[in-house]
């Protein structure tokens, strides 16, 4: 990218493929590289399969990538790490995921769930110091510390979901990855949490990858957007590039499918199907092509012409 700022994190050529027998490997994602800049919302959105959640987990190094290149705020994450840089990720990179009761201890009040990564990584003095973060998050999640007593199951779904967000805030870490941290929630309660969670970016400045299937909710909290198919990034650019000026099929496809609120409008709205059999395109003979500081389509040089054309 063409951008004199230095990106916080730099993702090059990764790859992570999974070995399901002796002879099939599953390429979940098979080369993408892209650049997350400080404060800013990177959303990732594609189809179920095609590779969000892996990329997000890859990164925080919940899987060991198979290639490629990571590098967070000028930490080389990608290979075997050392300690150091070990404990940096764990405490400048944090996760929200997308269940949020399956990755809540039910056996725990909210309070030491939260107050779980202060300890484990030694970063606050005492518990007096501790229990004060605690208090200051749930205060900014919408929770109080009376709600910190209580045990995972008394909460409903919306307020689980802040329980997970506090305690990856709480770390005050530069990159939150929000792997499909709405997709459970009911329609009202995905309107709270991310407003809830772009409030908490103007505050603390935090940077989100938002990784999530819903463009609506993509196009209202993303600064850009990476459009990912069968393990690829096909298309990039800032929200309005995306939204106004698709350019490949599968992005078009995906802004088609999008309801609109206006029932005459919504009538007339055609989905467009995207075949990628069928149009005959074979993502790893492409390659980027720029059409703007932040607008890149991966194509071959053929298929840029008559898309562009269209």
């Amino acid at each position: 990218m063409t951008n004199i700022r230095q990106p916080l994190l730099h993702v090059e050529n990764l790859k992570q493929y999974f070995k399901v027998s002796r002879n099939y490997m599953t390429k979940a994602v098979d080369g993408i590289s892209f650049d997350i800049y400080e404060g800013e919302t990177y959303g990732l959105v594609g189809e179920s399969g095609s590779g969000k959640s892996t990329t997000g987990r890859s990164l925080i190094r919940l899987y060991e990538p198979t290639d490629g290149k990571i590098i967070f705020d000028g930490h080389d994450i990608s290979g075997k790490l050392n300690k150091e840089d070990e404990k940096f990720l764990r405490t400048n990179m944090q996760m929200i995921f997308q269940d949020p009761m399956a990755c809540l201890n039910p056996r725990r009040k909210v309070s030491q769930i939260i107050a779980e990564g202060l300890k484990i990584h030694h970063i606050c003095k005492d518990n007096d110091e501790i229990n004060e973060k605690v208090t200051n998050i749930l205060d900014k999640v919408g929770l109080s510390k009376e709600q910190g007593t209580r045990f995972p199951h008394q909460f409903s779904g919306g307020q689980r979901q802040r329980v997970g967000i506090a305690r990856a805030l709480v770390m005050n870490p530069k990159l939150v990855i929000a792997d499909e941290c709405i997709s459970a929630l009911d329609v009202s309660i995905q309107a709270q949490v991310v407003n809830m969670m772009k409030d908490l970016q103007d505050e603390l400045g935090t940077t989100y990858l938002f990784i999530a299937h819903d463009l609506s909710m993509v196009k209202y909290i993303s600064d850009r957007i990476g459009v990912m198919h069968l393990g690829h990034i096909v298309e990039t650019g800032t929200t309005d590039e995306i939204f106004k000026n698709p350019i490949h099929p599968y992005t078009k496809s995906l802004l088609s499918a999008i309801p609109h609120p206006n029932p005459v409008v919504e009538k007339q709205r055609v989905a467009l199907n995207y075949d990628k059999e069928k149009e005959g395109i074979d993502y790893n003979l492409g390659h980027q092509h720029q059409l703007s500081e932040n607008h890149f389509v991966l194509a071959t040089d053929d298929e840029f012409e008559k898309w562009m054309n269209k």
